[in-house]
């Protein structure tokens, strides 16, 4: 599938990514990354700090915006921007649902630029992570 820069609105909301976090998850991910550290896969190390539990890793978080962008954007798309801000912690079994819409659109130096605001919120709705990134899309007036 290719998605045009034409085809693009301001406002458009991009369809959703939703994920249970849960152990098998992430140890996937820290095995990717080498990120074994103790409070994202043993309750007690992270009890031992103060928290309820084990936490969810923040760059899985941003895994999961990447996914919503390329599932949004199409073959022929690319990401030239993206950032995060972690606002909150996200426990094991938390279902997180990754969130954009679309804020801008723009030619710049030849490319056709389209800028997502990005939110991670967890079952309660609250948001666990906000950010945004500039997606560089084909033209139909190109191809």
């Amino acid at each position: 599938m290719t998605r045009y820069f034409e085809e693009v609105e301001t406002g458009e909301l991009l369809p959703t990514h939703q994920r249970r976090t849960d152990l098998m998850n992430w140890n996937r991910f820290a095995a990717v990354n080498d990120e074994f550290v103790h409070v994202h896969m043993d309750d007690e190390a992270a009890k031992a700090r103060g928290d309820k539990g084990v936490l969810g890793m923040g760059n899985l978080r941003l895994a999961y915006m990447h996914c919503l962008l390329r599932n949004w954007m199409g073959d022929d798309g690319l990401v030239r921007r993206v950032s995060i801000q972690h606002r909150g912690i996200n426990y094991k079994n938390d279902t997180l649902t990754t969130n954009g819409q679309v804020i801008g659109k723009r030619v710049e130096d030849g490319e056709h630029l389209v800028d997502v605001h990005l939110w991670v919120e967890n079952q309660a709705g609250e948001n666990t992570d906000i950010g945004q990134a500039t997606i560089a899309l084909p033209s139909r007036e190109e191809t």
